[in-house]
């Protein structure tokens, strides 16, 4: 199977836009988002903005995070990967 690169761009950028919305960001577009910028340590988002991302993720793109996985999705790219694989596991 090949991975499309569009999809996954547009996945991150809809990624950027989720947080940025959640975190009200400012000076920060989801093209100038630097999706390998650490959300935790660079970003400042705690566990709970981190679950609530996760609830709004969870909801747009229809798949299932477990709780557990929360400290792994720590950058935008990472996140997309989860969703993309998320994705091939439920075809």
């Amino acid at each position: 199977m090949t991975i499309d690169t569009t999809d996954t761009t547009q996945t991150i950028t809809r990624i950027a836009e989720i947080i940025i919305n959640e975190l009200k960001l400012e000076d920060v577009t989801p093209e100038t988002f630097d999706s390998d910028l650490d959300l935790v340590d660079e970003v400042g988002i705690d566990s709970m903005d981190l679950a609530t991302i996760a609830l709004v993720i969870r909801d747009e793109f229809g798949i299932r995070i477990d709780e557990d996985d929360y400290p792994k999705l720590t950058t935008v790219r990472i996140i997309a990967e989860y969703i993309s694989n998320k994705r091939t596991e439920n075809e």
